[in-house]
């Protein structure tokens, strides 16, 4: 099985996973199962020496197949795609890389998903005190045409501590700091996928850059990593 472009064959298999969402069928498509989860997991190896040429990655995560049903509504046993990520090496380097792959709803995402409360409060007062380097990265031409807006939860009108009427609160707001591309299957099967997510990538740099330097660094731009 080809490993350097995804293959129909994977997509239909989990097309067919999740009409079939059951231990007795996946039991018996197991073996099937495993030939298209060790082209993938090659793929994503590809993405990752890629990365390796214009960023520095410490590992890459490929998850499980299997469901958490414990606390779920939901108890299919099987997730009905694809999915890793890349972690950045060193405290110096802030953000990550993530790609899932699933007929119809193939997305890259990038950011900060869940920054833990120190981080996110040193985003925040940053903002607070100047937002114009995010800004020109968010609505520069070529990063705009990549990544489109910033996305991610946030709170309804002001954190605690913060001027609800602050020109940045829209930012301030945000609990994540992420961005998504999606691609349609047509995408995703084409022989230049690979390139279209390196180039993704290599787009949130700037973005990826300017917060690595606010999380590694107090409001006098001093270090915090020793």
């Amino acid at each position: 099985m080809a490993t350097k472009n995804i293959k129909k064959e994977s997509l239909d298999f989990l097309k067919k996973l999740a009409k079939n969402n059951n231990r007795e069928w996946f039991i018996e498509h197991k073996d099937i199962f495993t030939k298209h989860q060790s082209a993938i997991k090659t793929f994503y190896g590809v993405i990752m020496e890629n990365l390796n040429k214009h960023d520095q990655i410490e590992k890459m995560k490929i998850f499980r197949i299997y469901r958490d049903v414990r606390f779920s509504k939901d108890k299919t046993p099987y997730k009905t795609h694809f999915a890793g990520s890349f972690t950045r090496m060193g405290a110096d380097r802030r953000g990550g890389y993530y790609l899932r792959i699933k007929p119809g709803e193939t997305f890259l995402a990038t950011g900060f998903f869940d920054p833990n409360k120190e981080d996110l409060f040193r985003i925040r007062k940053e903002l607070e005190l100047d937002a114009s380097e995010l800004r020109d990265i968010f609505n520069n031409k070529a990063f705009k045409s990549v990544w489109g807006e910033l996305e991610g939860e946030t709170v309804k009108t002001a954190p605690k501590g913060f001027d609800k009427e602050h020109p940045n609160i829209d930012l301030i707001r945000h609990k994540q700091f992420i961005f998504t591309k999606k691609f349609t299957d047509k995408e995703v099967l084409s022989k230049d996928f690979l390139k279209k997510v390196d180039d993704s990538f290599k787009a949130i740099r700037p973005y990826f850059d300017l917060m690595s330097s606010v999380l590694t660094t107090n409001l006098n731009g001093e270090s915090l990593i020793s």
